[in-house]
Parts: structure tokens; sequence; C-alpha cells
């Protein structure tokens, strides 16, 4: 179905790989709006519990591809942004399911601000992060001028942003980018861990909070109350509710289905 990324399921686990190797799965056209199906198609599939996100090759994402831009001649960025970036940080934003990051190489440009969208990002040593937009005289897109500041404040941001500091995977989880840094042999795995983890979680209540978390960093404090009483009142009339409640009366592992 795709030329530009492949996209597999199982045991409740869709992964989703760009596959552009050969430059370092930079964004053309084609592979932007493929990612936005695969997308789609993984948050209407109701056997998907949680999306993991990577790259095939050496890197993860190294944003747009300069080169096949420059073949298409002058583009509005604008427009450019709004239709084929935006609406993916849109869908792994507003996906209902948790989106690994499993960042094996390089995140760049727009590939960092993909990494950066995801939930939670568990990386190789290997692998690096950088806000490389000012080196061609470009400003953050596709949500990084959102979660940068979020993350790390204001200032560090600033000096991310206009200096194009590349930072190592250990470097970014000392400012909070990522979860997990763990030896390039032992990536796999450990996502594959994390991944089952959350194929066996309450996945509606995950959205929920997902939702909730997003909220509590934009939003007062009387609209975070009241938001957390209507996704409460949602997240308590569900199976995996009962199935939690019964698991602990019973002193049990609770078998949530996500539903």
């Amino acid at each position: 179905m795709f030329e530009n990324l492949m996209l597999s399921v199982e045991n409740g686990v869709a992964t989703i790989t760009l596959n552009r190797p050969d430059v370092y799965n930079a964004f053309n056209d084609a592979m932007s709006y493929e990612l936005q199906d695969a997308l789609k198609q993984v948050e209407k599939d109701a056997k998907v519990r949680v999306v993991v996100l990577t790259g095939a090759g050496k890197a993860f994402c190294s944003g747009q591809d300069l080169k096949a831009s420059m073949q298409q001649g002058k583009r509005n960025l604008g427009d450019s942004l709004r239709k084929r970036y935006n609406p993916m940080i849109r869908a792994i934003r507003n996906m209902p399911k948790p989106v690994i990051c499993k960042l094996n190489g390089v995140a760049a440009g727009a590939g960092c601000s993909l990494a950066l969208a995801c939930d939670m990002i568990i990386a190789s040593e290997n692998a690096s992060m950088i806000e490389i937009f000012i080196n061609i005289a470009l400003v953050l897109d596709s949500g990084s001028s959102y979660f940068l500041p979020r993350t790390v404040g204001y200032h560090k941001a600033f000096e991310l942003a206009t200096k194009a500091s590349k930072l190592s995977a250990q470097e970014a989880m000392e400012l909070g980018f990522i979860n997990k840094v763990v030896a390039p042999a032992e990536l796999d795995q450990v996502v594959s861990d994390e991944a089952k983890f959350y194929a066996g979680a309450p996945t509606k209540a995950i959205g929920l909070l997902k939702k909730l978390l997003t909220k509590g960093m934009t939003e007062q404090l009387d609209a975070v109350l009241e938001y957390e009483a209507y996704c409460q009142e949602i997240a308590g009339n569900t199976q995996d509710n009962l199935e939690g409640i019964q698991a602990f009366l019973e002193k049990r592992k609770p078998a949530f289905q996500g539903l």
C-alpha cells in the first residue's frame, strides 16, 4: 500500500517505519501524505492499541528533502505546512492511543518535531536531535515551537532554535526530551517491551490522559478541573474500568481489552 514507509500490525502494536533510508528518511511530498494515511489507518484499526514510529536504516528522519523540494521550484511554505506537516502532528496528538518514537538515529528539523509530537521517545545511544531550521534561515515548524519551550523553557528553547545545537541522545534525555537511552543493540527489545505494556493497558483511559495532559499545559486550573471531570465520567463507563476494579477486589492482574 505504501511506497515510502512500511506499516505492520502485530499483537496490538502498529509499527510505522519511514522508509527512505538513502536520504535519511527525509520527507518528500509522497511520504508526508503516506504518513498521514498510515496514522489514519492505525487510529481506525480497533486491533491497534499502541503505535511505534521509527525510521529505516541509520536515521529516524532528517526533515524536509531539500533536493526534492528545490526540483519542484518555489513553493508557499505556509501551504506546505498546512497540507503536509501539520496534519501529521495533529494526527499523533489526537491519536486516542499512545505513540512511541523509536529514535534509532538523527531527528532533524521536521523530523525532530515529529519525534517531539510522540508520547514517549526511546532512543539509541547513537541518536541525536537538532532543530536545524535556522541553518537555512527558516523558523521552527511542525509543532516544535509548541513542544520545545514546554519541555525546556523559553531561554533554552531560544538557544536550541537559534544556534541549531545538536543534542546527543543523552543530552536530550537530560533536558527532558527523551524517556530512555539504550545501547543500539538493546533498542528493539526495549521498545518492544514498552509497546507490549501499552498494548495491554486500558487504551481508552490513556487516550483521555493524552488530551488531559495537553490541556493541562495550556488551560487555566478551573478549565482543567472541569475537563478532568468530563474525562473521568467517560473513563468510568468503560469495560476496562469494571475489569480494573474487579481485578483489584480479586487481587489479580487486570486483563484490559481497550474497551
